[in-house]
């Protein structure tokens, strides 16, 4: 026999000791409660239990009967259904992932289109949230799918569609480790900071042209990293070192950089930043910040000048992801719990190792076999991925 359970949902005016009251009642007639979830917006609760009655279901009706009058006194409005135990295992094996809507502005357009693609998927909704205060510019779903769901063709619809609605959005599976990240690595030029070092350089040395071509094409993974790099090195030779000391006085860092780091810092997180710029820019970085770790190109200076070569092994796509996974096995941190941010094609290996690997403002090529990318001005905004809302931020920075 199909063993029944009670579905007992109360919404109305949130005031203090609700809970309080409904379980004591529940918990009057020694009956189980199987699952439970409130919430509250604005002022307007809604409250959802599910209750079993292991001593048989002749003790339903006087339960339902009291809930019903406690109700009343406490001005909510209470419906209630029978739940099999079988339609419950069902919904129990459903698999839950989160889904982040982020943008200027989440208007009502991008939440019927992510929505009315989740439903052609028979995607459940399970829980919609605010991340940001004032202005709907984060929402995250917390979404369940049938096992044999294809979610890597319903996330490449929903980026397409996030594309043409002017927003980012990604698709995380829920677990344990999305919000039990410890390191964060991030690349240097254009993510950390807004510029390519090596570009101001060469126009400090009067080859701005030349190398900013060659650092675009490497940057799209059209050349090899390795060649280009020393390519580009070998046009700067010549160049005073007091060059270096000019260009990082100068250097904007990302918006949000500073924010970023700083909440990372106060919740535990180990930072890195892992380039394949040069040395002398990151160990400034590492210090001016407070980053637990920097790698980086030595760039050969001998007599004051810039010889036009790199010392030692250079940091490029494979070496960046191999120095992630030799960073989490020092600190003792699993790949899963590891972010990666970057922007260019030499990013890539390491953003796919890591547990949550995040295209920042991105190039093309970059953003098309990423798992993750966002397009925003903040680097902060990579939190929201967290499931951090503004609120929390501004306390934790606070």
């Amino acid at each position: 026999m199909d063993h029944k359970m009670i579905l007992v949902t109360m919404t109305g005016p949130d005031r203090p000791g609700i809970i309080a009251a409904v379980t004591g009642e529940i918990a009057a007639v020694g009956a189980r409660i199987r699952d439970i979830e409130q919430t509250v917006t604005h002022t307007l609760l809604s409250l959802s239990i599910l209750i079993d009655f292991p001593t048989g279901e002749s003790d339903q009706k006087p339960l339902i009967k009291d809930l019903l009058f406690l109700a009343k006194e406490l001005g909510l409005d209470l419906d209630f259904q029978v739940i099999s135990e079988a339609d419950y295992r069902r919904k129990t094996n459903r698999h839950a992932y989160v889904v982040t809507i982020l943008g200027g502005q989440v208007n009502a357009s991008a939440l019927a289109r992510v929505s009315g693609i989740l439903a052609e998927h028979e995607v459940n909704i399970e829980r919609i949230s605010k991340l940001t205060q004032g202005q709907l510019r984060c929402v995250e779903l917390l979404i369940t799918t049938l096992p044999e769901l294809d979610v890597r063709g319903l996330t490449r619809k929903l980026l397409h569609a996030g594309a043409n609605l002017g927003v980012d959005i990604a698709v995380q599976k829920e677990s344990l480790y999305r919000r039990a990240k410890r390191l964060v690595v991030m690349d240097m030029d254009s993510t950390l900071i807004q510029i390519e070092v090596i570009d101001e350089l060469a126009r400090v040395a009067g080859v701005g042209d030349q190398v900013a071509e060659i650092t675009e094409r490497a940057m799209n993974g059209e050349l090899d990293f390795q060649g280009s790099l020393r390519e580009r090195v070998a046009l700067l030779k010549g160049l005073g070192a007091e060059a270096l000391e000019q260009v990082y006085r100068n250097i904007p860092l990302t918006p949000g950089a500073r924010n970023l780091v700083r909440i990372l810092k106060r919740l535990g997180y180990k930072t890195a930043v892992i380039s394949g710029g040069f040395k002398f820019f990151t160990d400034r970085l590492k210090e001016e910040l407070g980053l637990d770790y920097a790698f980086a190109n030595q760039l050969q200076i001998e007599d004051g000048v810039v010889t036009g070569q790199v010392k030692g092994m250079i940091v490029d796509g494979a070496r960046k992801a191999q120095l992630l996974e030799e960073i989490a096995e020092k600190e003792g941190i699993t790949l899963d719990q590891v972010i990666a941010i970057g922007d260019g094609a030499n990013d890539l290996p390491m953003l796919g190792k890591a547990g949550l690997g995040i295209a920042f403002n991105a190039k093309a090529r970059v953003r098309e076999q990423a798992d993750f990318h966002i397009n925003q001005q903040s680097l902060d905004s990579i939190l929201y991925l967290l499931g951090l809302s503004e609120k929390e931020m501004a306390e934790i920075a606070e």
